[in-house]
């Protein structure tokens, strides 16, 4: 029998949870069974629950058939439970390093106790705060035994059920459920708090209790947030059975009341059509349990509570009101006029957006306005296939607008037109962010692509890795997160990431990437021809070095000697140079270039064409070599400064593993190391097969030559249902260019 149980109700964390299990395996005290319930969540939750139970003991997967909320799943987890302590924990938090060898320390210390209780802190998407409110009674307890009854400020320590360990038969004893819906937690922790004989507090942050910006029921405004009357009335029915209780009937009266208010004043629980009739609930809540003799509380709580306790809403709008104004009126006066400056910035902008949207125009652009190319173009040529209805229109950089292929309508940024076309559009579709000027209008919906796979930290991850987040404005960015209605992924590594990066409201579209149809529908004769543009000559192995930006170094050098390579490659192999597009021409490239030695092809406007050129890819930490893995061709590792990237830009995993499904092929570090690779033929050995086959497996799951009609389907035409995956064994990549 071990000695905690911890119980872990699962639903929708898939970018969370292994950070949670981590936490609490990777946690020194290993005398524990973890109870991972998965509550029917759609996405890989399962998956990951069942992954770390194939892999470790202590971790019993327990599935349910239907979705029953957070308090029905952990009664689902107590079930199952057999330590001595059970411990509750939600999903998206996490365990700090040590806790559970405190706790048993604690209750080696002191005995038995019924319930011990510690502190959390709360970690919000720019950081993490400070200790709880609380803090002080944690101090102030020290090693001390005791009941509420005799130590009754501590009713006001946080309503969770993740800070405390219980006993588990005291919990059993009592019959303590978790009831459905929101609020679940309160009546449970005060019908334990005032039960318990031995109450125990460790001084010490036991969780980190994540602030999520999307997702969180407690951030979601609506009738849900009304179950609170309903559990408080569970807690006072249990009361009214427990005449031994009386003591605890004034202060838990109290703090259900103050509960109530907390939710009202938040327009992120209750929506303003609603706050009149929760008003009065909270008035119907108080006329039928205040104790006799109840005493108001002092200050602000006092004065809310007299208007409950009167009935008189006006006069708590008032008194809010008036709080309101103490803060909040110099901040409204200086969004007044930013938003003033915007708009006289943008008067034409303005106007336009008076006008109706217009439900057959799309606007589309990819790598802030460069040429039409990328998920946006492959979504833009299948949408004239399948909505030729909607009429696209690229917005692109002034300088690039004579090098617009024929046939593509495109309009200058910051032109008459564009902000026409900005204002008007119904349909916006991006591989990155429109800018913050552009005002998403009621009705008009957005459609973020990305642009690669995640290999390194994005988005709200980079705050970790200053050199990378370096000049990143995380509000603003979040704000255009919001902008997104649908995000498309490739890879359920990508909807994870993406998810906890970008969190938001916007719906994840597992569709595949639009840009990669193309190998799944290109034949031997066209691949010929793009080789022959490219000036490949017939039977030579083309080889495509394709290097991602380090934001540790101001431009680009090559990371080995390219004439070296191609000279001990020889005339059989071609080297094909494609530098980053964040990168200027680079002058020792062109040269190289200019006396035959490799192929630049930095400035070529398709990088599918390049690689189905290839007959095998050099890449290092590139979002290329997840695209590229399609092809099911061999695939090089150059990584000679992979603990410096890994550790300033951060990694999502360890490419260089050698692990199944993290490493694509032959890995080299040095430059010796890689003419090796080739010329020993470990590049297109059996080992480096295996390991593409599974990285294939987990990168490509769902590009298969259909994803852009997906996406249109979903997007365009509201279509649920789209064709239907093609299993990774049945699909049919381009065929591969004859090896010399």
């Amino acid at each position: 029998m071990p000695r905690f149980s911890i119980v872990i109700p699962v639903f929708k964390v898939q970018g969370y949870l292994r950070e949670c299990l981590d936490s609490v395996l990777g946690q020194s005290y290993r005398d524990i069974e973890v109870i991972a319930v998965d509550d029917c969540s759609p996405d890989s939750c399962g998956a990951i629950i069942d992954e770390y139970a194939a892999r470790d003991a202590r971790v019993k997967p327990v599935h349910l058939p239907e979705n029953v909320g957070l308090g029905r799943a952990r009664n689902a987890g107590l079930q199952h439970a057999r330590g001595d302590y059970v411990l509750f924990l939600d999903s998206d938090d996490s365990y700090t390093p040590g806790l559970l060898e405190a706790l048993a320390g604690r209750l080696d210390a002191v005995g038995e106790l019924d319930i011990l209780v510690f502190d959390h802190v709360r970690t919000y998407w720019w950081g993490t705060g400070g200790r709880s409110q609380t803090a002080g009674l944690f101090e102030k307890a020290g090693t001390d035994v005791f009941r509420l009854k005799d130590r009754p400020e501590y009713v006001e320590l946080f309503l969770v059920a993740w800070n405390k360990a219980f006993r588990r038969e005291f919990f059993l004893e009592h019959g303590f459920q978790y009831a459905p819906g929101l609020y679940e937690d309160a009546p449970v922790t005060h019908m334990a708090m005032v039960t318990a004989e031995r109450i125990g507090c460790l001084n010490r942050v036991g969780v980190e209790y994540r602030q999520r910006r999307q997702g969180a029921i407690t951030k979601t405004p609506g009738r849900k947030h009304f179950d609170i009357f309903g559990q408080y009335e569970g807690l006072f029915a249990f009361l009214a059975e427990r005449p031994e209780l009386a003591w605890a009937t004034p202060m838990l009266f109290e703090r259900a009341v103050f509960h109530m208010l907390f939710a009202l004043k938040r327009p992120e629980r209750v929506r303003v059509a609603d706050r009149k009739e929760f008003f009065d609930r909270t008035a119907d809540f108080y006329a039928a349990h205040v104790p006799d003799g109840f005493t108001m509380p002092d200050g602000p709580t006092g004065v809310y509570m007299r208007a409950v306790a009167k009935r008189l809403y006006r006069a708590y709008r008032a008194t809010q009101f008036a709080a309101r104004a103490k803060t909040a009126g110099p901040k409204k006066v200086l969004k007044a006029k930013t938003q003033a400056g915007r708009r006289a910035y943008a008067g034409l902008y303005t106007l336009q957006r008076r006008r109706p949207t217009d439900p057959r125009l799309a606007v589309y652009t990819s790598y802030w306005d460069r040429l039409p190319a990328c998920n946006p173009l492959a979504v833009h040529d299948k949408a004239k296939e399948l909505a030729p209805d909607v009429h696209g229109v690229w917005v692109v950089r002034k300088e690039l607008a004579g090098r617009v292929p024929e046939g593509i309508d495109y309009v200058v940024r910051d032109s008459r037109r564009y902000w026409e076309v900005m204002a008007r559009a119904r349909y916006f579709v991006n591989n990155v962010n429109f800018p913050d000027h552009i005002v998403k209008r009621p009705g008009q919906i957005h459609l973020q692509t990305h642009h690669g796979t995640p290999l390194k930290r994005m988005g709200l991850d980079q705050q970790a890795y200053p050199a990378a987040a370096r000049g990143m404005d995380f509000a603003r960015l979040l704000d255009r997160v919001d902008r997104w209605d649908v995000s498309v992924s490739s890879n359920r590594h990508s909807t994870k990431q993406w998810e906890r990066a970008y969190p938001g409201s916007y719906e994840s579209l597992e569709a595949g990437y639009p840009r990669n149809d193309r190998y799944y529908g290109t034949g031997a004769e066209d691949i010929a021809a793009i080789r022959a543009r490219l000036g490949i000559a017939p039977g030579r192995t083309a080889l495509l070095y394709a290097p991602t930006h380090r934001d540790y170094r101001p431009g680009w050098t090559p990371s080995f000697d390219l004439a070296r390579l191609a000279g001990a490659l020889g005339d059989d192999f071609v080297l094909l140079v494609r530098t980053h597009y964040f990168y200027d021409l680079n002058p020792e490239l062109s040269d190289l270039a200019a006396r035959g030695a490799v192929i630049d092809v930095s400035r070529h406007p398709s990088v599918e064409d390049l690689c189905l050129a290839a007959d095998a890819l050099v890449a290092d930490y590139s979002s290329i070599t997840f695209d590229y893995a399609n092809l099911d061709r061999p695939i090089v590792i150059y990584a000679d400064d992979w603990e410096i990237y890994s550790q300033v830009r951060g990694v999502t995993f360890d490419l260089l593993s050698g692990r199944p499904g993290d490493t694509p092929g032959a890995v080299a570090t040095t430059e010796d190391e890689l003419i090796d690779t080739f010329r020993s033929g470990r590049w297109r050995g059996t080992e480096a097969a295996t390991l593409r086959a599974a990285f294939r497996e987990r990168f490509c799951q769902y590009d298969d030559g259909h994803a852009a009609e997906r996406v249109v389907r979903h997007f365009f035409l509201g279509q649920e249902a789209g064709p239907a995956t093609v299993p990774l064994a049945r699909r049919t990549p381009a065929p591969a260019p004859a090896l010399g």
